[in-house]
């Protein structure tokens, strides 16, 4: 007769669990969903960074220079006022509008 060969055991590391993660479609549609914002995010914010730290806004009075333009227009007047406003004088039958709206 043949001998029955003996189930050999192997040995496993009882220090070492694995870790599973299951998840639906719909989850890993949430997944990629959140790590496309993230790195687009990522992405822009690095853009804004690199044009702000490499390409500085020109220091002193040179920016004036830059945006000045010769028009044929002469600029706009600035109107000031004369002297200090006056309170309108009401009428004695008339009333505010505050007035109105509390009584």
């Amino acid at each position: 007769m043949a001998r029955k060969k003996k189930a050999i055991r192997r040995k496993t590391k009882k220090g070492v669990k694995k870790i599973r993660f299951q998840l639906n479609l719909g989850g890993v549609a949430g997944v990629c969903v959140v790590v496309f914002c993230l790195f687009l995010w990522m992405f822009l914010l690095g853009i804004w960074a690199g044009q702000t730290i490499l390409l500085p806004s020109p220091a002193g009075n040179s920016h004036k220079i830059l945006h000045k333009k010769k028009s044929s227009t002469p600029p706009v007047k600035i109107l000031k006022p004369q002297g200090k406003k006056r309170p309108v004088a009401i009428s004695p039958g008339r009333q505010t509008f505050f007035a109105n709206i509390i009584c």
